[in-house]
């Protein structure tokens, strides 16, 4: 099956375009339908390049060339001053509607299914992003189980969102029909491309919602589904095509026959591409006779076809954006998958995994060339890491910035900056508000919260450091921390350049140590401590001759008693 536009065949010589019929190929369509029948393993061995989804129009085609899809030769035209929409952030005039407002069951969750996260990035985002860098105009969110707890996901993620993103609740779950009409009464749709996807298909990218937008642009096509040809089909409605190449019909899997599931293996995705209009005029047409009296958006073909308009398929290249979530053992497949791509991507432009199954990188991640991240290691939310840097192992960072040459050994961070040449770890925990400067070290079992670490400064050992300014040079002795809580308030400690804090220092905040100065091991420092003098505050040592002595003869002479 091919993404190139509608009757490409009539187009390319000039004849009145079939409206029934998107497909084009080399191929007579009863051996097509014949080689659908291949498996989706052999279908990819044989693909030896991938067919493009064109936006066609009626302009007269200038070149036509012959390109393979599956194994099966389609005829691609190309036409002038056409315009793809490749992920470049351009928007065009489309919709996308994604359908949220399922309560998936089977994922045993208190919470929508919907939100639960993939490489730390609530599923429904991967989603509306794809549609966002793909160029949509508007991305509409259907919601319905946990109404509250979407709205509030979606409007805190998009608030500041150059595109409108809005939320639109489907309070009685009527099916994908009546979810679609509520989006398009709600938001006044009725033009344009519309997109309907699936809130559960975290794995579908940018490039493929922006072609599959594109294949109803020219007003030639009223609908096409997206279809895939996964490994395993099993659980997929099955795509039936008819002998012009129009969808005959589709085949729910409890519906199949034994023959029909063995030999159908293009499956529905699930999701569709509308012209806008002719969506709006006829979504009133789904009716709801069936079983459970819901209105079913794949109903629209039949409808659509009834008016005498376009109805075909929009195949994908990679099967893997049409797969969906609807189970915990589906969501951890998922999370690999896109791990996988993710990490496959970084390794592309530079950069080191030591085990790629074993490093989890978030899709808002960016790594600089040649760093080398070891395994379990976590990036999650806008991370942003420098180059010739060593992540891991075991480091967890969330929306961090690292410069280039830090080592980050067996780290957690949380919104914290790192600059050039830091060195943390291992076991230090960054809370929010760190900082980092160039060459600073925050060491093993170091703690710091809301607190600047001075260029070059370092906290090497066993301490706390929070609500502190430390300036450049200063060493802190290991077991020193920083008092800044009363019970009540935060009180800041502020640490000159070049200060020495010996260990074991108790720093009583609002704490202020001058430039230079030194503060003795052991001290309880509650008194301002001026710029290179010495700040003392432990108790006079006393020594007693004897003592010892004395009380073990004592504890022996208890125990004989």
């Amino acid at each position: 099956a091919g993404t190139a536009g509608c009757d490409i065949e009539n187009a390319a010589t000039g004849s009145p375009p079939n409206s029934s019929c998107m497909l084009s190929t080399g191929t007579p369509v009863p051996s097509l339908k014949r080689q659908l029948r291949s498996t989706a393993n052999a279908a990819r061995k044989q693909c030896k390049r991938h067919a493009g989804g064109a936006s066609l129009n009626r302009r007269k085609p200038i070149a036509t060339r012959s390109t393979y899809a599956c194994g099966i030769i389609l005829r691609r035209v190309s036409f002038p001053n056409t315009r793809l929409y490749n992920v470049t952030g351009d928007h065009m005039d489309a919709t996308a509607i994604i359908l949220a407002a399922g309560e998936g069951t089977r994922m045993k969750s208190n919470h929508c299914k919907v939100s639960h996260k993939i490489l730390g990035k609530p599923m429904v985002q991967w989603i509306v992003d794809a549609t966002i860098k793909a160029g949509c105009s508007r991305v509409v969110v259907v919601i319905g189980s946990h109404a509250d707890e979407m709205r509030a996901l979606i409007d805190g993620a998009y608030a500041n969102s150059a595109t409108r993103v809005e939320c639109v609740e489907q309070t009685e779950r009527l099916g994908t029909g009546h979810a679609v009409k509520v989006a398009l009464e709600a938001c006044g749709i009725t033009q344009g491309p519309v997109v309907v996807l699936n809130g559960d298909l975290p794995l579908i990218t940018a490039d493929t919602v922006a072609k599959f937008a594109q294949t109803v642009a020219t007003g030639e096509l009223a609908c096409t589904v997206m279809t895939m040809t996964p490994p395993d089909p099993f659980g997929y409605g099955r795509i039936k095509l008819g002998a012009d190449g129009q969808i005959e019909r589709i085949i729910e899997q409890k519906d199949c026959t034994p023959e029909q599931a063995a030999t159908l293996l293009e499956c529905n995705a699930g999701c569709y591409a509308f012209d806008g209009a002719q969506l709006a005029a006829h979504i009133n047409e789904i009716g709801n006779d069936n079983a459970q009296s819901e209105y079913y958006l794949p109903d629209m073909l039949e409808i659509l076809k009834g008016h005498g308009q376009a109805v075909s398929i929009f195949h994908c290249d990679d099967y893997r954006d049409g797969l969906g979530v609807n189970s915990r053992i589906q969501l951890a497949q998922l999370t690999a998958i896109a791990r996988d791509r993710i990490n496959e991507h970084w390794m592309a432009e530079g950069v080191t995994f030591i085990d790629p199954t074993q490093a989890w990188i978030g899709p808002d991640a960016v790594i600089g060339r040649d760093t080398v991240v070891w395994p379990q290691t976590h990036l999650i939310g806008h991370v942003t890491v420098g180059e010739e840097c060593q992540l891991g192992p075991n480091s967890r960072l969330t929306d961090t910035t690292v410069g280039s040459g830090c080592v980050i050994d067996e780290t957690i961070a949380i919104e914290a900056v790192i600059e050039n040449g830091v060195d943390c770890g291992p076991r230090a925990y960054l809370r929010p508000g760190t900082h980092m400067l160039d060459g600073s070290k925050a060491g093993t079992h170091v703690e710091i919260k809301k607190s600047t670490i001075g260029e070059g400064s370092k906290v090497p050992h066993l301490s706390y450091i929070g609500d502190t300014t430390m300036g450049s040079g200063v060493n802190v002795g290991a077991g020193s921390i920083t008092c800044n809580y009363d019970g009540v308030h935060k009180h800041k400690t502020v640490i000159g350049k070049d200060a020495f804090i010996g260990s074991d220092t108790m720093m009583v905040a609002p704490a202020q140590i001058g430039d230079g100065a030194l503060v003795a091991a052991g001290s309880v420092i509650t008194e301002p401590v001026p710029a290179d003098a010495l700040g003392l505050g432990r108790a006079r040592q006393v020594n007693i001759e004897g003592w010892a002595a004395d009380y073990r003869r004592r504890l022996h002479e208890d125990d004989e008693v």
